[in-house]
């Protein structure tokens, strides 16, 4: 499993460079939600798709909602969002 620390990097390392207040977001959402690395990661990644770019709102209100719906992997998350239509992608 990949730490939200080292997908950061990679995405960096992809020449998608985050602000610091996104990444103060990231760490922020993690942080309040108590959400594993995993879910932190699909929560990222779906805001970026969704968002074409990084929204901390967003972020920190997509992250809440897998949260409080129990969804604990990146394939869960990705179904649960798809399942409910919540984002078009």
């Amino acid at each position: 499993m990949q730490t939200v620390d080292l997908y950061l990097q990679d995405l960096k390392a992809r020449g998608f460079h985050l602000q610091e207040d996104a990444i103060g977001f990231i760490y922020f959402g993690k942080h309040y939600t108590n959400a594993p690395d995993e879910v932190a990661i699909a929560a990222i990644e779906l805001t970026l798709k969704a968002q074409i770019g990084f929204e901390g709102s967003f972020y920190v209100s997509l992250l809440e909602t897998l949260i409080a719906n129990k969804i604990n992997s990146r394939q869960a998350a990705l179904d649960f969002v798809k399942d409910r239509q919540l984002l078009s992608l």
